[in-house]
Parts: C-alpha cells; sequence; structure tokens
C-alpha cells in the first residue's frame, strides 16, 4: 500500500490517529501524576508487632529483597511497611488502624484455632488480611499479595494524589 498513492498504509494510519500536537499523551510510560516513576521503589519491609517467635521463619519464605523487623511500636511503622500484628486481638488492629495512614496494610496472624468472631472482629476493625496458623509458606503468599495490593492501589490512586 506504501508507495501507490492510495493514501496510509495501516501502520502508518495508526500513528496518525495517536499523534497530537505535544505527543505526551500516548507516549510509552506517559504518566500524568506527581510520580516519578525512575525513582526505585523500596523494597518491602514487613514489621511485626506483637509476639515473634510465631514469625521466626518468615523472612525464608518471602521473595528477594524483602526484610522483616520487629518493631518497638506503632510509632516505628512507616507508611509503606506491611505491618504483621502477631497473636491479634479487635484492639489491636483498632489502634493500628487509627494511627497508621490508610494506605498502610495490616495483616492479622491468629491462633490456628481462633474464633471465627475474632477473625470478623480483627476484619471489621480495618485489617486487610487476617490468616489462621503461623505456616510461613502461607502467611508469606498473604504477605506479597497486600504488597501487590499496595501497589496497584498507589498507581490507581496516582491522578488523585
Amino acid at each position: 500500500m506504501l508507495g501507490t498513492g492510495h493514501g496510509l498504509g495501516e501502520s502508518e494510519m495508526l500513528v496518525q490517529l495517536n499523534r497530537t500536537d505535544q505527543n505526551e499523551a500516548f507516549a510509552p510510560n506517559h504518566v500524568t501524576g506527581k510520580a516519578d516513576v525512575n525513582t526505585p521503589r523500596p523494597d518491602p519491609v514487613v514489621a511485626v508487632l506483637g509476639y515473634h517467635g510465631r514469625v521466626a521463619g518468615l523472612g525464608a519464605h518471602l521473595p528477594s529483597g524483602w526484610s522483616v523487623r520487629h518493631a518497638a511500636g506503632l510509632d516505628d511503622i512507616r507508611a509503606d511497611d506491611i505491618v504483621l500484628v502477631s497473636g491479634a486481638k479487635v484492639l489491636d488492629v483498632v489502634g493500628a488502624r487509627a494511627v497508621l495512614p490508610r494506605r498502610t496494610r495490616i495483616v492479622a496472624l491468629l491462633d490456628d484455632d481462633a474464633a471465627a468472631e475474632l477473625v470478623a472482629g480483627v476484619l471489621s476493625a480495618g485489617a486487610d488480611v487476617c490468616v489462621r496458623g503461623g505456616q510461613p509458606a502461607i502467611l508469606a503468599g498473604h504477605l506479597v499479595a497486600c504488597r501487590r495490593r499496595q501497589l496497584t492501589d498507589r498507581w490507581m490512586n496516582l491522578e488523585i494524589a
């Protein structure tokens, strides 16, 4: 079709349709918000509150680059941390949710035999996830899923910020 004098070929037509005067909106990696896509994201951190012994083997099951640290309290939590409340009670989650930014993910770790009322209570109080038992591989899977949701929320709210 090219060079036949009959107009633009298919690929040239697509380029023409996507062209603007500033040619920004259709550029790859164009971002309309305030985020700097060239700044590397910090590696995920799981900040543990509560019983530390229950999560002793967790670090070995997390992806490369992740770290687990034991927080001294809610004042020791950063906004991008994933907070793991080991042996969580409803009041623990209520207090954490009241103090921490909304974007901070809270994971409540309960005993294997925790009552359904406790599970419902920590979720209603603001925990993003509730995990029964402390099997490190399963817990790590929930933490990775939390991180994905955290990043997805950031990208979805990019224009709002």
